[in-house]
C-alpha cells in the first residue's frame, strides 16, 4: 500500500509535537514523584530527636541572609555602594544573621560605554573596603561567590585579573566552590557554594550561561556526601540551574537533598518576572533573588525546627516580618521538612526585626476578625498560642502586623495549610527555573535555520517541476499570499541570490562567527557550538541565543527584502517598466535599514572584541557586506537571469528582445504590442 508523502510528514509533525509538549509538561510539572534513593531520603534531620515540638522556645532556630547582584561600578550609580554600606552596617546589625550569602556579580566590570567589559580594581577595592570598614565581618559569617560579571575577561584562576581571590572574603581561601557549616547547639546547617563561572572567563556577552566541569562536579558530590553528617543543607550560587551546563547526574540531582538552592543572575528579568521561585523535581526549592543593582532587594531566611521559611525585602523596609510557623503553604517540602510538626504545634511563631524596638506585634487568622497579640520570647522571636486542629484541612490565610517605637509599621500575609494543600507556582518562574535555557535557544536557533533554508529549497524544487511541466504553479486564494509567493519564487530562480542565502544560513550553525580577543590579549574563535580560547574549549550556550536573533532580525528579513527587491526588478523588466517614487523608495529603504542596523551591531562587536573581530567576523561584518552585494545584484539583475521566473509568472512576455524592451519604455501601447 502506498503512503502519501504528506501523510508521512504530518505523522512526523504530530509525533514530534506530542513529544515536545510532553517534555514541556514534564519540565514545568512540580508534582512529579522521583523514585526514592539514598540521595533523597529525608536527609535533613533534627538535632534534637523525635520529641521536638513547635512551642514557644527559642531553640532550634537559625536565620541567615542573602544578597545578590551588587554590580558595584566605577561608572554607574554610586548609590549602589552607598546603600550597600548602609546594608552592611545597619541592616546586618539589626537582623544579626548567622550567615550572609553574597551570591555573585559583586562588581559590574563593564566599561563606561556599557559595551566592553574588564575587571576594575577600584570596584573590588570598594567591595572589600565596605566589608572591612563597616565591621560586618565581626558580626556575621560572610560567604561570597563569583558571578559572571566577576569573571569577565579573566583568563585563568591564577591571573592577576582574578581580583576575586584578592579582594573577596572567601576567594582568599577557596578558588572555586566550597562548603561551610554553621553550628548552634545541636543544630547544624551546611552552606555549599557553587561556582559555575566559565574557565577561562570571556568578555561579555558570551558568558551568560555557566558550566560545572566534571572535576568540579566531583567536588560538589563530595560536599553533598559530607553534608549528610549535619542537620540541614542550603546550596547557593550565582547562576540558576537553568543557566548551568553540567555533566551527569546533573546539578539539580546533586543538590536534591538540600532544603533550597538560592541564586541570582536573572534580575527577575528586569521586574517582568518577580518572585522567581519554584520547587524542582527533587522536591527542594530553587529561589532566585531580585538584584541589589536596581531593586535594592535582599533576603532573610530561617530554619525553624527543620522548617525553611524566607522573605524578600526592599532595602529600607522596616519592620521585617518572617512567619516560620505555620510556614507558607506554597513552599512546603514534604520530603525535606517535618511538616507534621505544624499540625502538632502549640504556638504561632514569627520573627520580627526593626531598627528600633518593637512596640506592637499581632497576628490574625482567616477565620477570625480578632487580632492575637504576639509576645516576645527572645531576640526577634514572637509567639502566641493557637489551636492548630481548627485548621486541619484546606488553605487558610494568616496576617501579621508589626510596629516599632519610632512608628514604622508593616504587614505580611501568607497562606498556610496542615493537610499538604498547596497553591500553584506561577508559570513563568517555573519555566525560567526548571527548563534548560541553553537547549531552549539551541532549539530556537535550529528552527530558525530550518525556516530560512527549507522553504526556499522546496520552492526551488517546485520551480523546476513547473518548468518541466510536471506540476502546475500553485495559486493561493489570497492576493497577498500570491504576491509573496511570486517574490520568493523569483528569488529562488536566480542562482546568484539563492545560493548565497542558503550557504550563509547553513554556515551559521557550522562555521566560525568571528576571530578576536575573546579575552584581552588572548585570541579566540567563536562558533555557535562553542568557543576556543586560551587553550580551552567552552561549549556553546548563549551563542545559540545570538544565532537565533541573528537569523530572526537579519537573515530572515534579508531574504524577504532581497525577494522584494528582485521582484521589483523582474516586474519592471517584464510587466510594467513605469516606476513611481514611492515604489522606488519602498524598494530600497528596507535593505538600507537592515544593513545599517547590522553595521551598528558590527561596531558593537568591534568595541567588545577588537579590530580583528570586526574584519574576521562573518556573524556581523561579513553578513552586512553580503547584504550589500545581494542588494546590488537584485537591483541590477540582467533580464536573462530572470527568464526562468518569467516563463512561469509572465509567459506572454517571453518573446521580448532587449531592444524591444527599450522601446516599450516609450509608451504603454508599445508594451501591449510587444506582448502580442
Amino acid at each position: 500500500m502506498r503512503v502519501a508523502l504528506g501523510t508521512v510528514v504530518w505523522a512526523i509533525l504530530v509525533v514530534g509535537g506530542a513529544s515536545l509538549v510532553g517534555q514541556v509538561v514534564w519540565v514545568l510539572s512540580v508534582d512529579v514523584k522521583e523514585p526514592s534513593d539514598e540521595r533523597h531520603d529525608t536527609g535533613n534531620k533534627h538535632g534534637g530527636a523525635g520529641h521536638i515540638t513547635l512551642a514557644s522556645e527559642a531553640e532550634h532556630l537559625i536565620w541567615f541572609m542573602q544578597i545578590s547582584d551588587l554590580h558595584l561600578s566605577v561608572f554607574q550609580d554610586p548609590s549602589r555602594a552607598t546603600q550597600f554600606r548602609e546594608f552592611s552596617f545597619s541592616t546586618v546589625s539589626a537582623i544579626k544573621p548567622a550567615v550572609v550569602l553574597a551570591s555573585g556579580d559583586l562588581t559590574d566590570a563593564k566599561n563606561a560605554d556599557m559595551l566592553g567589559s574588564q575587571q576594575y580594581i577600584e570596584e573590588w577595592a570598594t567591595y572589600s573596603d565596605i566589608l572591612h570598614s563597616t565591621g560586618v565581618l565581626n558580626k556575621t559569617v560572610w560567604l561570597d561567590i563569583r558571578g559572571n560579571h566577576d569573571n569577565f575577561n579573566v583568563p585563568s584562576l591564577a591571573s592577576e585579573e582574578n581580583f576575586y581571590q584578592r579582594y573577596s572574603i572567601q576567594g582568599q581561601r577557596h578558588q572555586r566552590s566550597y562548603m561551610y557549616t554553621y553550628s548552634q547547639g545541636s543544630d547544624s546547617v551546611t552552606f555549599i557554594a557553587v561556582d559555575a563561572c566559565l574557565l577561562p572567563g570571556p568578555r561579555r556577552p558570551f558568558n551568560f550561561i555557566g558550566m560545572v566541569t566534571a572535576s568540579e562536579m566531583r567536588v560538589l558530590e563530595e560536599f553533598e556526601m559530607a553534608s549528610k553528617r549535619n542537620n540541614y543543607t542550603i546550596w547557593f550560587g550565582h547562576y540558576p540551574t537553568s543557566c548551568i551546563l553540567s555533566p551527569e547526574p546533573g546539578i539539580r540531582r546533586v543538590m536534591g537533598r538540600g532544603l533550597a538552592y538560592m541564586c541570582g543572575h536573572l534580575h527577575t528579568l528586569g521586574g517582568l518576572v518577580p518572585n522567581m521561585y519554584t520547587r524542582q523535581h527533587t522536591g527542594s526549592l530553587e529561589l532566585e533573588l531580585g538584584d541589589w543593582k536596581d531593586g535594592r532587594i535582599f533576603r532573610v531566611a530561617a530554619v525553624d525546627h527543620g522548617l525553611f521559611s524566607f522573605t524578600d525585602v526592599t532595602h529600607g523596609t522596616w519592620p521585617i516580618i518572617l512567619v516560620t510557623n505555620p510556614k507558607h503553604a506554597l513552599f512546603a517540602m514534604k520530603h525535606h521538612e517535618p511538616l507534621h510538626l505544624i499540625q502538632a504545634s502549640t504556638h504561632i511563631r514569627v520573627l520580627v526585626w526593626s531598627l528600633s524596638p518593637i512596640a506592637e506585634a499581632r497576628v490574625k487568622l482567616s477565620d477570625s476578625d480578632a487580632w492575637l497579640m504576639l509576645s516576645n520570647v527572645k531576640g526577634p522571636l514572637y509567639v502566641v498560642k493557637w489551636n492548630a486542629s481548627r485548621y486541619a484541612s484546606g488553605l487558610h490565610m494568616l496576617e501579621v502586623y508589626a510596629r516599632d517605637v519610632d512608628g514604622r509599621e508593616s504587614t505580611a500575609t501568607q497562606p498556610f495549610s496542615l493537610d499538604e494543600s498547596q497553591p500553584s507556582f506561577r508559570f513563568w518562574p517555573r519555566a525560567l527555573l526548571m527548563s534548560n535555557i541553553s537547549m531552549f535557544f539551541q532549539f530556537l536557533f535550529g528552527i530558525m535555520v530550518c525556516i530560512c533554508v527549507i522553504p526556499l529549497c522546496i520552492l526551488r524544487y517546485i520551480h523546476h517541476l513547473v518548468l518541466e511541466r510536471r506540476m502546475i504553479r500553485p495559486r493561493p486564494r489570497w492576493k497577498i499570499c500570491n504576491t509573496w509567493l511570486r517574490k520568493l519564487w523569483v528569488l529562488v530562480s536566480v542562482d546568484r541570490l539563492f545560493w548565497p542565502l542558503i550557504v550563509t544560513a547553513v554556515y551559521m550553525p557550522v562555521g566560525p562567527w568571528f576571530v578576536g580577543e575573546v579575552i584581552e590579549d588572548h585570541i579566540g574563535v567563536v562558533f555557535a557550538w562553542g568557543t576556543f580560547v586560551n587553550r580551552s574549549y567552552l561549549p556553546g550556550s548563549l551563542t545559540y541565543a545570538y544565532g537565533f536573533f541573528q537569523m530572526l532580525v537579519f537573515h530572515l528579513p534579508l531574504i524577504l527584502a532581497v525577494a522584494h527587491c528582485i521582484d521589483f526588478r523582474f516586474w519592471s523588466l517584464y510587466v510594467d517598466p513605469l516606476c513611481s517614487f514611492p515604489r522606488y523608495l519602498c524598494r530600497h529603504v528596507c535593505m538600507l535599514l537592515l544593513i545599517t542596523v547590522q553595521m551598528i551591531t558590527a561596531y558593537f562587536f568591534w568595541l567588545a572584541y577588537g579590530t580583528m573581530a570586526l574584519f574576521l567576523g562573518p556573524l556581523r561584518t561579513w553578513s552586512a557586506i553580503l547584504g550589500m552585494i545581494l542588494w546590488y545584484q537584485a537591483s541590477t539583475m540582467h533580464r536573462n537571469m530572470l527568464r526562468g521566473a518569467a516563463e512561469i509568472w509572465a509567459p506572454h512576455c517571453q518573446n521580448w528582445e532587449d531592444d524591444e524592451i527599450n522601446k516599450t519604455f516609450e509608451s504603454q501601447d508599445h508594451v501591449a504590442q510587444s506582448a502580442l
